[in-house]
């Protein structure tokens, strides 16, 4: 199994087209936490909570979910619109070997970079508001919470990728499940909307960045759920590519 995480790594680092979606990810965390921060103290009557400079440093997450979902599709459709993946079950026939390679060295890559991005995000973001009282307890939460969830994100993006291995078609399916639908969802009637709402993908999971107080899920109860519609377009992916041909 080494070799083939060291093969993966060698991949994700080497490639353009992932160290600027890591690039894009960072900075629309960074670049959006400043601005909106900015934006909100600028507007303020008074003081900014503590809790609410926290949240607007994670004002970037919504459109960063997107970046990071676009290199989980990438990491593996790239393999697929060049020929590539031929090449690797060459070298690795056991086919959910090479997924799990995958799978393993994505997540550590997307959970450091994601993390670092969201730590820096918020920190912008009291710098700017500066509050005076801040929880430490939440801000690592948040932190990391936010850090998990585009790690998420990402992981869902490659299994949507090794389902469909068609990058635009991919992506696509990425944006619908976890940005449309999210939204659609919301606007759906009675208490049966509303289950709807609150269990469906990104709504979900972003529990764990922004708790809600009107949610039946609590944050990492959220999170949960949302790993668990992640766990089913895994494994839908992973059976189609041990079915199909290369």
């Amino acid at each position: 199994m080494t070799h083939i995480l060291r093969s993966e790594w060698t991949k994700i680092r080497s490639v353009r087209s992932t160290v600027w979606t890591l690039a894009v990810t960072a900075l629309l965390m960074l670049g959006l936490a400043i601005l909106i921060s900015v934006a909100a103290k600028s507007s303020a009557d008074g003081p900014i909570p503590a809790a609410q400079a926290v949240a607007l440093g994670t004002a970037g997450t919504m459109f960063a979910q997107l970046s990071i979902a676009t290199l989980g599709v990438l990491v593996i459709s790239s393999e697929y619109r060049t020929g590539g993946i031929r090449t690797s079950l060459m070298a690795v026939p056991k086919r959910m070997r090479l997924l799990t390679g995958k799978v393993v060295v994505f997540t550590v890559t997307s959970f450091a970079v994601s993390t670092l991005a969201a730590a820096a995000s918020i920190a912008a973001a009291l710098l700017v508001i500066q509050p005076a009282a801040l929880d430490l307890a939440d801000v690592v939460r948040t932190v990391f919470g936010t850090g998990l969830y585009l790690t998420a994100c990402g992981l869902f993006g490659l299994a949507l990728g090794t389902a469909v291995r068609h990058t635009p078609g991919a992506i696509v399916a990425a944006i619908a499940l976890m940005l449309v639908l999210p939204q659609l969802a919301s606007v759906l009637p009675g208490q049966w909307g509303k289950t709807v709402n609150d269990y469906f993908t990104t709504n979900a999971g972003m529990l764990v960045v922004n708790p809600q107080s009107d949610s039946a899920l609590g944050p990492w109860s959220g999170f949960g759920v949302y790993l668990a519609w992640v766990a089913v377009a895994m494994l839908a992916g992973a059976v189609l590519m041990k079915r199909r041909d290369a």
